[in-house]
């Protein structure tokens, strides 16, 4: 049984000078970076329209009244 080693032999890999250097144009370019390249940061022109922000202000007093409510049935 024998094993394959996932490194391969130096001297059967071909692109290898002797020495182990690798000859010019051998190895791809590199790469610029992970970045999208979209562009700079722009921040969003305006803040939160209207219709979530009153909602959401909706639901925190729609929630505060029923914790008022049932603190003072508990209360009674």
């Amino acid at each position: 049984m024998s094993t394959n080693s996932p490194d391969p032999d130096p001297r059967n890999t071909t692109g290898l000078e002797p020495g182990g250097s690798v000859p010019p144009g051998e190895t791809p370019p590199a790469e610029a970076s992970t970045a999208s390249g979209a562009g700079p940061h722009r921040p969003p022109k305006r803040g939160w329209s209207k219709g979530p922000l009153v909602a959401i202000v909706l639901l925190a007093v729609l929630v505060a009244l029923f914790f008022l409510a049932y603190g003072i049935v508990l209360a009674l």
